[in-house]
């Protein structure tokens, strides 16, 4: 069992290379489309997506709670997808979402300005003036997305196991690339890591799910550290009862046996009548 996580600037040729990786791996490449569908599911409206998906938040938009819900259920539904076995993700922040989880491989797929400007000519059949506005747009937006929601540099290399140059390098020999990165990297023993892994940033998640949008207890920044069936709830409260509501519900989640806060208690200034 492995994840791999394809980042891509636009006209590099991310999903090709993840259907061609899917086809020589076995792994399941869960597409935009698939994910969006999961993250609707949960009741998260399909028009706020547009607001968020990998892009920096308009102003009001980025102070909306809608953007907190955005990042939730878009973990949610990556754990969700990567607990059910093997599977390839592009774009969507994946790489920033499963840092330092062994069992991961984080590919970042490149190609010369030219090569990505003729590419962007085919596809929407427009000139090159046009081609370059589409590709300079995209690449603010990805780069400000990762800023923004997860702070880190979506171009630096050192945030990926392998960059490949699509403009010199086919689909098929780059998949070819990344399995065998795979094999390198991917032991019985990381994967069986990954899977407690998953496990627990799951059942965080559940934890975080029923406390904030089933009980709406007011925790601020909450975080739920587990290990095995042990929570460690992190985040800020302005009341006692909140703190108390949120261990109460904590224990209702199925799979956690022992509840530990290290939630702060900030009473919120208020100016003297």
């Amino acid at each position: 069992m492995a994840i791999i996580t394809i980042s891509r600037e636009l006209a590099a040729l991310g999903d090709e290379i993840a259907h061609e990786l899917a086809e020589q791996t076995g792994y399941r490449f869960v597409d935009k489309q698939s994910l969006e569908n999961r993250i609707t599911s949960y009741g998260f409206n399909s028009s706020k997506l547009e607001k968020y998906d990998e892009k920096k938040p308009t102003f009001w938009a980025s102070l909306s709670k809608d953007r907190d819900d955005y990042v939730h259920y878009l973990k949610t539904a990556l754990y969700t997808e990567a607990e059910m076995g093997s599977c390839i993700f592009v774009g969507r922040g994946a790489n920033a979402i499963f840092k330092d989880i062994p069992g991961c491989i984080f590919v970042r797929l490149i190609a010369p300005l030219s090569v990505r400007i003729e590419r962007v000519k085919s596809y929407f059949r427009c000139d090159e003036k046009r081609a370059k506005q589409i590709i300079e747009q995209s690449d603010k937006d990805r780069a400000a997305f990762h800023r923004y929601f997860f702070d880190i540099d979506w171009a630096n290399p050192t945030n990926y196991h392998l960059v490949i140059n699509t403009g010199i390098v086919h689909p098929t020999s780059a998949a070819e690339e990344v399995r065998h990165l795979l094999q390198l990297l991917v032991s019985p023993d990381t994967e069986a890591q990954l899977k407690i892994k998953l496990q627990n940033l799951s059942l965080g998640q559940k934890i975080i799910h029923h406390i904030l949008y089933t009980l709406g207890v007011p925790i601020h920044f909450l975080e739920a550290i587990c290990i095995g069936d042990r929570v460690v709830l992190r985040g800020v409260a302005n009341s006692q009862s909140a703190v108390e509501a949120a261990v109460a519900g904590a224990q209702q989640v199925p799979g956690v046996s022992q509840v530990e806060s290290e939630i702060q208690i900030i009473q919120e200034y208020s100016v003297m009548p």
